[in-house]
């Protein structure tokens, strides 16, 4: 297993960073099932995959 350049971001932030350029979830670079993979997807949608998203506070 090859380690990635330490100048390089690192994948969550590269996934918050594609959102932010508009650019689609699919042009994920990394390899299906990698952690990578994950980690860029998680940056992406601003959250981890494993946390249920938040439950609103008030409540009506």
């Amino acid at each position: 297993m090859s380690e990635r350049p330490p100048s390089l971001s690192d994948p969550a932030q590269e996934g918050a960073r594609a959102r932010a350029h508009g650019r689609p979830k699919d042009a994920c670079p990394y390899p299906v099932d990698s952690p990578e993979r994950r980690a860029w997807l998680e940056g992406f949608d601003g959250a981890p995959l494993d946390r249920a998203p938040d439950l609103p506070t008030d409540r009506v």
